[in-house]
């Protein structure tokens, strides 16, 4: 038999968000691999899934999650986290990978399939969606992230402000992930394209330490990284307007 890799977005932190066909494919795996940072915290996607499956079928595998700067440690690190996924694969044969959020927006999971394909060749590689970060904070803020023929921007803030600048002066709803080490730049981008009034932050949602506060209020105080931005389109039009 083939072996099976398969992604499951387990959303942004509140384990009443992973989708029963998320919680189905945890369960039927051999075994469920995390993410960890080499600090050995648990993070989200393991406190997640130990709701769902017994810590005994966990694996926790270190991968450089906040390497951005050394391309050679972060390959390095994806490298010797894709050979013990591979090991899993082979003994083991079902293995999923929890990721928070979607498996297929900015995630983990994207670099070690390709890993997989390379290092266990004929590997069946499948995802399960996930929630996202701008669905749940939409929910608890009352946001509107798209009606009628708007667009819709996400921009990781890791790409530079500049970047998140240039949605802004667009059209449309944008979401901001990831801006939590640059909130001063996206409070000030968001007065220039004069798109404050509105917008939303939110950080750890579904958590007991959720912060979720107008984008007024942000000071250019240190944020937590994973923090999301909702900056809604402008909509002068009533109802329907945008349709």
């Amino acid at each position: 038999m083939s072996s099976r890799l398969v992604g499951v977005g387990v959303g942004p932190g509140d384990p009443e968000l992973v989708t029963v066909k998320g919680v189905n494919a945890l369960r039927a795996a051999d075994v469920v691999v995390v993410p960890v940072m080499d600090s050995g915290e648990r993070g989200r996607a393991e406190a997640t899934v130990l709701h769902y499956v017994p810590r005994e079928k966990v694996v926790r595998v270190v991968f450089a999650l906040n390497e951005r700067t050394d391309r050679a440690r972060r390959e390095t690190a994806w490298d010797v986290a894709g050979e013990r996924v591979a090991g899993l694969l082979r003994e083991r044969g079902s293995v999923a990978f929890a990721t928070i959020g979607d498996p297929n927006v900015y995630s983990t999971f994207t670099y070690l399939a390709q890993t997989i394909a390379e290092l266990v060749p004929g590997t069946l590689v499948e995802t399960v969606p996930g929630i996202t970060a701008m669905q749940d904070l939409a929910a608890r803020s009352g946001a509107v992230l798209a009606e009628g023929t708007e667009p819709l921007t996400l921009v990781p803030v890791t790409a530079g402000s500049a970047v998140l600048k240039e949605a802004l002066a667009g059209p449309g709803t944008v979401v901001a992930y990831k801006f939590g080490r640059q909130a001063a730049q996206v409070a000030r981008a968001l007065r220039e394209t004069g798109r404050l009034e509105g917008a939303v932050w939110g950080s750890a949602l579904g958590l007991a330490e959720e912060s979720i506060r107008p984008a007024a209020e942000l000071d250019g105080g240190p944020l937590p990284y994973l923090s999301t931005l909702i900056a809604p389109a402008r909509r002068d039009g009533g109802r329907g307007g945008k349709l």
